[in-house]
């Protein structure tokens, strides 16, 4: 689950999971649903891969979301579906989507990066919980 809070000129997003890499999940959901209105209308048809380092998880977070917002920016690839693993200090896993279709996708807020600012993840007894801020 995500959910978008209000920040000064940015957005805000918290997000909730069961587990440590399903976090990371739905936090790339909820980043793809930033950037586009319809994101169930994203057809999984393209796989990437992304393997990625950090020193701890927050860092590795935003790592993760910046390196999807990159492929995004580059490869004008919309991604609907997410299945990671992540470790202490690493990530693996893939993400499905499908470049940009004007004609079917709805282009909502231009997310610049995904930033350190208010940045946090906590095990809580739901499970974890992540909270960081989209510099809009």
């Amino acid at each position: 689950m995500f959910e978008i809070f209000d920040h000064t000129a940015d957005l805000g997003l918290r997000v909730r999971a069961d587990s440590l890499s399903e976090l990371f999940n739905e936090a790339a959901r909820g980043l793809f649903a930033q950037l586009v209105s319809n994101p169930l209308d994203v057809v999984p048809s393209h796989q990437r891969e992304f393997v990625l380092q950090a020193t701890d998880h927050p860092y590795l977070l935003v790592d993760w979301l910046n390196a999807l917002l990159y492929a995004f920016e580059t490869d004008q690839l919309l991604f609907r579906k997410f299945d990671v693993q992540v470790s202490a200090t690493r990530l693996e896993g893939n993400a499905w989507g499908e470049p940009v279709d004007e004609a079917r996708h709805q282009l909502a807020n231009e997310v610049k990066a995904v930033t350190y600012h208010g940045l946090s993840i906590e095990s809580c007894s739901q499970g974890w919980q992540a909270e960081l801020i989209l510099d809009i």
